[in-house]
């Protein structure tokens, strides 16, 4: 099962937010995966097979090896489902 991490700067209010979206996103679109969300230094130790978070947070995350979506805007529901449609 695919593992997706959504992370943002403290790990507590917006993550979780977006991880109820990016959950029913992942259900109407009849996939699923283990869901969670966390801070960024953690977030630098996990493995996930998605990262998920705001341009200015995740983009330190890059490493070659991650990938990583960087969204415009966390709270726009058809940018987070675009982005799991891509790489889910």
């Amino acid at each position: 099962m695919k593992k997706v991490l959504v992370v943002c700067g403290n790990g507590l209010g917006s993550s979780m937010i977006v991880e109820m979206n990016v959950k029913a996103a992942l259900k109407d679109m009849g996939k699923e995966a283990d869901v969670s969300h966390t801070d960024l230094t953690t977030a630098k130790t996990e493995q996930a097979d998605l990262f998920l978070g705001s341009e200015d947070i995740v983009e330190s995350l890059e490493d070659g090896r991650k990938n990583v979506v960087k969204l415009k805007n966390l709270m726009d529901k058809n940018e987070l489902r675009a982005a799991l449609e891509q790489n889910i």
